[in-house]
């Protein structure tokens, strides 16, 4: 079975052109003066219609003034990290359709028409370039790692197939970008964009794309340990809000099952009986609790579901915005 749905037969490509299709890349970086330049340079030449900004995050080198050189719109975002910067991003830019990547270089700027492509075909929220076999070789053994844990975390709570979570390349409907709340101030940016896709069932795809090495001396930004535990805990809080029920259930059963074993010193005597006894109904009932919180809680997410899915659908699709531009065209 396919990850993901693939185009039809019928499904016509539509050509990247800036009258059939209003295209914005979006690039957030941060000291990246020795790549931005050539990354501009790039997705200019491979999406040509298309318009380009470069949200520099405190830069202490040359970073905005080598975008700008490159034909880059250039702005700022002062709040450090990077989930800060696609936020603003989000709010500010306007378009049908968004490329987002880094600014390191790291990206294959001509599999960016290929990715628009797949999401216009398949009318689509969301293409994610995968990185390729190969790819996966040269990276971190411990990056590697991390980004398979975070994805078996996710298809197990919050269900999708997706096999490379932690990619930064992805392109993106006007739909999904204005309609999600992006709540991510660093490195977790990416996980919640995967998880807000899957827990509404948005029609997403994925695709190969190359992983092009660093320049020697330019090291990721991104730490295994600290990021990839801000990255679980940021998933954990998702698993609260977005299944609270599940969430607050494996706490209460934890409680519900250290009840029984607080009481077994009560019966054997082996403690005083009144200090075991409200041990253990204490346990009990702030087991009852947590049940108790993961139903009404439950109750709330669903209606915060419901709430999303109908800002989701107050913007049309990225076929729709086409067709609307062509008959005012």
């Amino acid at each position: 079975m396919a990850a993901f749905p693939r185009p039809r037969d019928g499904d016509a490509m539509t050509p990247l052109s800036p009258d059939a299709l209003d295209v914005a890349v979006l690039l957030p970086c941060r000291d990246e003066e020795e790549t931005i330049g050539e990354v501009v340079r790039a997705f200019r030449a491979a999406l040509p219609g298309a318009r380009c900004y470069v949200y520099d995050n405190g830069s202490a080198d040359g970073t905005a003034e080598e975008a700008a050189a490159a034909g880059a719109e250039v702005r700022s975002e002062p709040l450090p990290g990077k989930g800060n910067v696609v936020r603003r991003m989000f709010m500010d830019v306007e378009a049908d359709v968004y490329v987002l990547a880094d600014g390191d270089g790291a990206h294959e700027a001509v599999a960016a028409p290929r990715m628009v492509e797949r999401l216009v075909a398949g009318n689509l929220d969301m293409v994610v370039g995968t990185r390729d076999a190969a790819s996966q070789r040269a990276r971190r053994r411990g990056h590697a790692l991390g980004n398979a844990l975070l994805g078996w975390i996710i298809r197990a709570q919050f269900g999708g197939r997706f096999t490379d979570i932690s990619s930064g390349y992805r392109v993106l409907s006007r739909r999904l970008v204005k309609s999600i709340p992006v709540t991510s101030r660093r490195f977790e940016i990416e996980p919640e964009l995967t998880v807000h896709c899957a827990h509404l069932r948005l029609p997403c795809a994925e695709t190969p794309t190359r992983y092009v090495e660093r320049l020697p001396g330019n090291e990721s930004k991104l730490s295994t340990v600290r990021d990839g535990g801000r990255a679980l805990l940021a998933l954990a809080l998702l698993a609260r809000d977005l299944h609270p029920l599940r969430f607050f259930s494996i706490i209460g059963a934890v409680f519900a099952l250290a009840a029984p074993g607080a009481g077994i010193p009560l019966f054997l005597g082996l403690e005083p009986r009144l200090p075991a006894a409200i041990l253990c109904v204490g346990l009990g009932l702030i087991a009852c609790g947590a049940f108790l919180a993961g139903l009404v809680l439950d109750g709330v997410s669903q209606s915060l579901r419901q709430a999303k899915l109908l800002e989701y659908m107050r913007y049309p699709s990225v076929r729709e915005a086409i067709e609307g531009r062509r008959e005012r065209d």
